[in-house]
């Protein structure tokens, strides 16, 4: 299973420390990959084939840090791609997604947001392997 963060806009500091820092964390969980589309570029055409498509909406679907680890099992169980999609700092409409994913009822930088997202995937896959993941 992979996973793909596609982000509409180009990282820049602080956050790209921290995204970096989550993808070496993550390294020996999943095969992570991070893709970015400038935001005049259409996001649907970087989406892999059959992947699960979450799009991260602020109206979506809120886990608390065990219903996302379980969601994360249950894709990894049907052995699918999951592609989280952040639009950017003008939003994202997404015609087709299997799940709208809600970070919080707060509004997030589209910046902010990926790193949110890497640090709860991480935390996910250390539930999922049983280790402690309260650091």
């Amino acid at each position: 299973m992979r996973t793909i963060v596609l982000a509409v806009g180009r990282l820049q500091p602080p956050y790209a420390d921290d995204v970096q820092h989550y993808q070496k964390l993550l390294a020996r969980h999943t095969k992570l990959e991070l893709a970015e589309v400038r935001e005049e570029q259409s996001v649907e055409g970087r989406i892999p084939d059959d992947a699960y498509v979450c799009l991260l909406s602020s109206d979506g679907r809120e886990f608390d840090s065990m219903e996302f680890s379980r969601f994360i099992d249950e894709r990894r169980l049907e052995a699918r791609d999951v592609c989280f999609v952040i639009g950017g700092p003008r939003g994202l409409s997404l015609e087709e997604c299997d799940l709208k994913l809600s970070l919080g009822p707060m509004t997030l930088p589209h910046q902010l947001a990926r790193v949110v997202l890497l640090e709860q995937l991480f935390r996910a896959h250390k539930i999922l392997a049983g280790e402690p993941y309260h650091y």
